[in-house]
């Protein structure tokens, strides 16, 4: 039998392979939907500061180790994949990040909720995130950068539903009764849509393959002796430590800089993660055909953009602050979307897992880094308006190591 016929014979979801493996993606977007909803933070820390009587960076920890622990675990699943299966690692994630909010709902201190929702729930989000971006990619590696793309909308967008949903629901039950609700309502969620997420036979090819994007001319076939996978480290913690941090502050920012009710910063949150989400097919798309460089280029352009609406635009202009961290958000949903498309394109993509588990680690150095600095910059100078020059610099920075180690790394 050749690899066509074997393709045809093939079905999924009571349909021809080719056909079927698209539903893929709005699966995965589910199950990225309830683990985005760690950037839906920023409701939960005023409710948590009043109750607790903790000042700024001590609110912030739970969302600090959250993104530590994720990043932390992603590494350790890229491997733990191909032993495990991607219908068992993927369960294992979701009972652990439903397990992690309904602990913290119990929590009395901002140590039991770091401990809780911090660690256990964020581990879970490391174990389960990889799955569905590893399962669409080996199902389409026609069409990786844009399936991986639609499927981590899911994780940007979550904020524009989770977001209102938490703020409705603290308003009516409490802010520990919502963490219960939303760890019942994630954990059975992706426990069910994990019986669904499965892994291609070895080596499936669609059998229209002819389209696949070329990869790198004689690419590293080990990681860490590749110029390219420093610069696209190096890029990926600039970009993720950037956005971050906004998304970290986006509602505080609303409220104490512009002066909005909590209402209304939070609906505004869920307007920054319709860009959020928006900017991943997009960046997916055009990091499958552009060189790394340009894209990279191009986010921290934006960037430095909202960076200087932030500094330099009237105190208190809430279309400066609805522009500048609606961009903030779109690039970060960018980098979200590029670094693993391009660990696809640099890197060799049967080991896409382990490989992006590893560039992942910058993800990690970029939250632990960047959500410690707003809250601590915030508590010491009174203010959040000083980090966007910090932010701009980062963004120079980064535009400089894209173009040195970047540049030029793929074929047209």
């Amino acid at each position: 039998m050749t690899k066509g016929d074997a393709e045809v014979s093939l079905a999924l979801f009571g349909r021809p392979a080719r056909q079927g493996r698209w539903l893929f993606i709005p699966l995965g977007l589910i199950v990225l939907l309830c683990l985005g909803t760690v950037y839906s933070w920023s409701i939960f820390r005023k409710p948590l500061e009043a109750e607790l009587g903790i000042p700024a960076a001590e609110s912030l920890l739970p969302y600090t180790f959250a993104l530590v622990f994720y990043a932390a675990l992603m590494p350790i699943t890229g491997f733990v994949i191909p032993r495990w299966g991607s219908r068992r690692v993927l369960a294992l994630g979701g009972s652990i990040v439903g397990l992690g909010y309904i602990l913290a709902s119990f929590a009395n201190t901002i140590g039991w909720v770091t401990l809780s929702y911090g660690a256990v729930a964020g581990a879970g989000v490391g174990i389960a995130y990889g799955v569905p971006m590893a399962v669409v990619a080996h199902w389409l590696p026609d069409r990786k950068g844009l399936a991986v793309g639609l499927t981590i909308i899911g994780f940007g967008l979550s904020p524009l539903i989770t977001a209102p949903l938490a703020n409705h629901w603290i308003a009516e039950v409490g802010v520990r009764s919502t963490l219960r609700m939303l760890g019942i309502l994630f954990g059975a969620v992706i426990v069910a849509i994990s019986t669904q997420l499965k892994l291609p036979p070895t080596h499936w090819i669609p059998a229209r393959a002819g389209s696949i994007p070329a990869h790198i001319s004689g690419h590293s076939p080990i990681l860490f002796k590749s110029q390219s996978f420093y610069g696209l480290w190096i890029c990926y913690a600039i970009g993720t430590l950037i956005g971050l941090s906004a998304i970290g502050i986006s509602s505080p920012v609303g409220e104490e800089l512009i002066g909005l009710d909590p209402t209304l910063a939070a609906s505004s949150v869920a307007l920054f993660a319709i860009f959020n989400g928006l900017s991943r097919p997009l960046f997916g798309w055009l990091a499958d055909r552009f060189q790394p460089h340009q894209v990279a280029t191009g986010s921290y352009s934006l960037i430095i953009l909202a960076c200087g609406l932030m500094i330099f635009s009237p105190e208190g202009s809430l279309l400066s602050y609805w522009v500048a961290f609606s961009l903030f958000w779109f690039c970060l949903g960018g980098w979200l979307a590029m670094a693993p498309t391009l660990t696809l394109r640099l890197f060799n993509p049967d080991h896409y897992a382990q490989n992006y588990g590893v560039v992942f680690t910058a993800y990690g150095v970029g939250a632990l880094t960047g959500t410690m600095l707003t809250g601590q910059l915030r508590d010491w100078l009174g203010s959040y308006s000083y980090i966007f020059y910090g932010m701009a610099v980062l963004a120079a920075f980064g535009i400089l190591v894209a173009n040195v180690f970047l540049k030029g790394k793929l074929n047209s």
